[in-house]
């Protein structure tokens, strides 16, 4: 839950609940079903896949007005909302979705950004961990709450983002280092808690992978420029082209400000260690995708085209999935993606109970737009003619006791023009870490106390870098988190020098 000092006034007559649908549908009204049975989820909206591939807009469509009342009309009077214990960040998703239920969107909009400083993100590229806890998803097909989440967050953006700045300055001033969610997240709380705050991006623009990292099928940057739009007004300064990466520059920071919070990510990527990684033709993901965003925004930064090409990406995950949905528009001749874990089931394993998170196949708009997928599959070598890699070697795998084992007489040759390493992060750069000796987990993150003070006085850490590679979600509650720990030693150290 939000601190009260988060929360705009909620509003003053919170509705009873009405499990009647919002529109008269005599056979529903009939069967006297209650809407969680008597309506089916909706299908996702998505444009024509002949249509998107050929363009870098989003592929998602929002509800129409009558379909997103009788969404949220599915929400159930559940008693315990199972969907707060799924959402990170607390989101209190039956009393809006009860708002949205009753066309009440202003007002869902305000509920939503007690908890959520940037919903209109979450709405679009979050997995809905409150999906897997929806009550109505014990038996059945849970609420579309993403959906609704988005269809709140645009009516805001349309309204328009109004700046809540503080009520007056603390005196006190801080520096984040990292513009992603994290970073972002903790820069609005401390301001709108009156406090000075510098963001400081080494990169050209503001917001680290939701600028550069997720493709815009995905996130149209217009939504986070909007955001920016709104914490610039709160007072929040931003500051690209920012290098800090050594002792000399965090000492700097802290002679200036009064804290120092670290969001730098978990940038370091997991490499491939087998023979032919050095050939030309093999690149980390990344790679393709901030060089693909760079071109989207028009600049003529040096990128990746796979057009024409044969690409294998390795990598099962979400970052997989967004090199397989580039590759199709910059016209991949194919495209194939390789998972060393086995293929999940459809539906819940006995050892994965609701309401924990379904561990089960996904299937991306990516993947519904062509490609490949092979599972329990390990690269063993890369094969090149001339410097430049024209194969993959692999043998398939199977799992026995969580031990993993190569199957004899499994290899199998891919042919390809390009590879792209997918395969996740471990971890915070190192640089900056090792420069100011930062405590570390065993996993190499930096450890943090409960309200994320470092081993080093003043200097805090948020998101990944504490967590480990995550969700975007957890990088804004882990966000939120820390700009609360920031304001109580600010206020402690404020009331101290007072008491002196």
């Amino acid at each position: 839950m939000a601190d009260a000092d988060d929360r705009r006034e909620p509003p003053r007559d919170p509705p009873a609940r009405d499990p009647s649908p919002p529109r008269e549908d005599g056979a529903r009204a009939a069967a006297g079903a209650p809407p969680f049975l008597a309506i089916e989820r909706a299908k996702k909206r998505e444009r024509p896949v002949e249509e998107r591939v050929r363009d870098h807009r989003e592929v998602s469509l929002p509800l129409a007005p009558d379909e997103l009342r009788e969404q949220a009309s599915r929400c159930m009077d559940c008693g315990i909302p199972f969907c707060h214990q799924g959402c990170p960040l607390g989101n209190v998703i039956p009393e809006w979705n009860d708002l949205v239920r009753r066309g009440r969107l202003d007002e869902a909009a305000v509920l939503l950004a007690s908890t959520n400083n940037f919903p209109e993100i979450t709405g679009r590229v979050c997995p809905a961990p409150c999906e897997g806890s929806c009550v109505v998803a014990l038996d059945g097909e849970a609420v579309t709450i993403k959906e609704i989440e988005r269809s709140i967050a645009d009516h805001a953006l349309g309204a328009g983002l109004l700046p809540r700045p503080a009520a007056r300055p603390s005196g006190k001033s801080v520096a984040i280092v990292g513009s992603g969610p994290a970073g972002l997240a903790c820069a609005q709380e401390l301001a709108r808690r009156g406090h000075a705050v510098t963001v400081l991006e080494r990169d050209d623009r503001v917001g680290g992978l939701l600028r550069y990292g997720i493709p815009d099928f995905k996130l149209d940057r217009r939504v986070l420029d909007a955001r920016l739009g709104q914490m610039s007004a709160e007072g929040v300064r931003f500051t690209c082209g920012a290098h800090v990466a050594d002792r000399a520059s965090i000492d700097a920071l802290l002679a200036a400000h009064d804290a120092v919070v670290l969001a730098i990510g978990a940038r370091a990527p997991r490499d491939l260690t087998v023979p032919g990684r050095d050939l030309d033709g093999v690149h980390f993901a990344m790679e393709l995708l901030f060089g693909q965003n760079r071109r989207n925004a028009g600049d003529e930064a040096p990128s990746i085209s796979v057009a024409g090409e044969r690409v294998v990406v390795i990598g099962g995950g979400d970052t997989g999935a967004d090199c397989v949905g580039t590759s199709h528009r910059q016209g991949a001749a194919s495209v194939l993606q390789l998972e060393v874990m086995p293929l999940p089931p459809t539906t819940r394993p006995r050892d994965n109970p609701w309401p924990s998170w379904p561990l089960v196949l996904r299937t991306s708009s990516s993947h519904e737009e062509g490609g490949t997928r092979d599972w329990a599959i390990l690269t063993k070598a890369l094969r090149g003619a001339r410097g430049r890699v024209t194969s993959l070697d692999a043998v398939r795998v199977a799992f026995e006791g969580g031990a993993m084992r190569e199957v004899a007489g499994s290899g199998v040759s891919f042919a390809c023009d390009r590879v792209l390493l997918a395969m996740g992060f471990t971890g915070p750069e190192a640089p900056l870490v090792l420069a100011l000796a930062l405590a570390r987990d065993p996993r190499g993150n930096i450890r943090t106390d409960a309200r994320g003070a470092t081993s080093v006085p003043r200097v805090f850490a948020a998101g990944d870098a504490v967590r480990g590679q995550s969700l975007v979600v957890w990088a804004i509650a882990d966000g939120r988190r820390v700009a609360r720990g920031v304001h109580e030693a600010l206020a402690s150290s404020q009331a101290a020098t007072r008491g002196a």
